[in-house]
């Protein structure tokens, strides 16, 4: 089973790297001009501030507290045990996936980070918010399919029901996480989009 969730990551890793490297180029947007790709040690700092930050210990923290309070997985109990299993769970599963989308952002020369619309009318905010989740910005600006993000996000899921969650959980519900995962992920996007600063 591990064999084939291998090969059937590396098949998606080499599918999504190919239609990324073959979309038709298209007119800069003001999003596209004013990117400015930030250095390697840029890079790597936000990359250790997405994984261990205080941004990041805030989002592992209430997470577990909600999984806690759902009692998800039940095998684990809604006790400080439980709660603390949920923690580690959540480092583990962020760890993965922020080191997936490191490795494969530095590979293909993408940045997956979120970046706030230059425009302001609410139409190209929201579509900005959406788009960020499944895209990232090659060198010139210019937008792709994110391959890292979807492959960190998707990985990270499948190893935490594969490896550390109670046996009833599979690769199966690793795929479905790692879906609901995105839409968490684009909910977060559009609070960055429309109420943090920057």
């Amino acid at each position: 089973m591990k064999k084939v969730l291998i090969t059937l990551l590396l098949t998606s890793i080499s599918a999504l790297a190919t239609a990324a490297q073959s979309t038709s180029p298209a007119p800069a947007s003001n999003d596209q001009a004013s990117y400015v790709r930030p250095n390697a040690e840029k890079r790597f700092k936000r990359f250790v501030k997405d994984t261990v930050g205080p941004t990041a210990w805030i989002g592992i923290g209430a997470g577990a507290a909600f999984a806690t309070a759902a009692d998800s997985p039940k095998e684990w109990g809604r006790s400080g045990e439980g709660f603390g299993r949920r923690v580690a769970s959540n480092l583990g599963r962020n760890a993965i996936r922020n080191t997936v989308i490191y490795g494969l952002d530095e590979a293909f020369k993408l940045d997956s980070s979120y970046y706030r619309s230059t425009k302001r009318d609410v139409g190209s905010r929201v579509g900005n918010a959406l788009l960020s989740t499944v895209t990232a910005r090659k060198a010139n600006g210019k937008r792709t399919v994110g391959v890292p993000r979807i492959v960190g996000t998707f990985t990270a899921n499948v190893v935490a029901n594969e490896l550390w969650y109670p046996a009833r959980y599979d690769w199966k519900d690793g795929m479905k996480s790692g879906g609901i995962s995105l839409g968490v992920n684009a909910m977060f996007n559009l609070v960055k989009e429309f109420v943090f600063k920057k």
